[in-house]
C-alpha cells in the first residue's frame, strides 16, 4: 500500500497486537484504493477474530469496506459475551492448548483437540467442516480465510485461559459429562464393566464409576478428584455471578 494514509485507532484491549501503535493506540496506514479495511487491520497485526466493530467517521462498516485517504478509523474489541450464530457453540483447540482442552471437557463443553500438530491448513479446514470456534495463540492461524470462527487466547496460564473462554463465550456447562481424554460422552458404569482398567486398591476402595461411550476409558473419584472439583466449582461460580 502506498496511497493516501488513514489514521487507525485501536481499543486498549488490542494494543498488544500493534506494537507500533503504543502508547497512544494509534497507527497510520497507507491505502491503495483496492485493499479492504479488514485486510489493512490484519496487516497491522490484529486478527479479525478479535475485532468487534470497525468504525469510520463514527459509523460501523463491514471488513470489506474500502478505506479512503483521510478517513479516521476506530477498531473496537469483541463484545462479551460473544455470540457465534450458525451452529451449536463448540470448540477446536490447537496443539499448544491441551490443558485448556481437558478443563473445558471437564466442564462438559464440546472441545475437539489433537495432541499431534495437524498443521494450520488442516485445523482451519476442520473448524469450517465441523463449525467449531478455533482457540489459539497463533495469530497467523487465526487469520486464515477458511476458518469458520476463532478467538485468540491471551493468557499463557491454563486457569486464566479457562476464565477467558468462559467470560468471552459463556458456554453452557455440564460438568462430569465428557471424557477429558477424547471428548466423548460419559455414562454410568458398574465396577464389573470397567474391572479390567482397575488396579487392586481402586477395585477395593471405589464403587461408583463412569465410562466413556467413545473410547471406553473409566472414571472414578480418585486422588485428584478434589483438585478437579475445585476447578469445576470456580468455573460454575464465575458463570453464575456473570
Amino acid at each position: 500500500m502506498n496511497g493516501p494514509e488513514i489514521r487507525v485507532e485501536f481499543a486498549p484491549e488490542l494494543h498488544l497486537f500493534v506494537p507500533r501503535a503504543r502508547p497512544t493506540g494509534v497507527a497510520g496506514a497507507a491505502t491503495d484504493g483496492v485493499s479492504t479495511l479488514g485486510h489493512l487491520v490484519e496487516s497491522l497485526g490484529v486478527p479479525l477474530t478479535e475485532v468487534g466493530a470497525l468504525l469510520v467517521d463514527g459509523r460501523e462498516v463491514p471488513p470489506g469496506h474500502i478505506p479512503a485517504g483521510g478517513e479516521p478509523v476506530r477498531v473496537r474489541p469483541v463484545r462479551h459475551p460473544q455470540r457465534v450464530p450458525g451452529a451449536p457453540l463448540r470448540f477446536l483447540l490447537d496443539v499448544h492448548l491441551g490443558t485448556l482442552a481437558r478443563r473445558l471437557r471437564l466442564l462438559g463443553v464440546d472441545t475437539a483437540y489433537e495432541s499431534t500438530d495437524l498443521g494450520d491448513p488442516a485445523l482451519a479446514a476442520l473448524s469450517a467442516a465441523e463449525k467449531r470456534v478455533l482457540l489459539s495463540r497463533d495469530r497467523g492461524l487465526l487469520r486464515r480465510r477458511e476458518l469458520w470462527a476463532g478467538a485468540y487466547v491471551y493468557s499463557t496460564r491454563p486457569e486464566e485461559q479457562l476464565q477467558e473462554v468462559l467470560d468471552r463465550f459463556r458456554p453452557a456447562l455440564s460438568p462430569w459429562t465428557r471424557c477429558t481424554a477424547c471428548n466423548g460422552l460419559l455414562r454410568t458404569a458398574t465396577k464389573e464393566e470397567v474391572a479390567e482398567q482397575l488396579e487392586g486398591g481402586t477395585r477395593r476402595s471405589y464403587d461408583v464409576f463412569a465410562q466413556c461411550t467413545a473410547c471406553g476409558r473409566a472414571y472414578w473419584r480418585g486422588a485428584h478428584h478434589e483438585q478437579l472439583e475445585a476447578i469445576v466449582e470456580r468455573a460454575v461460580s464465575s458463570t453464575r455471578d456473570a
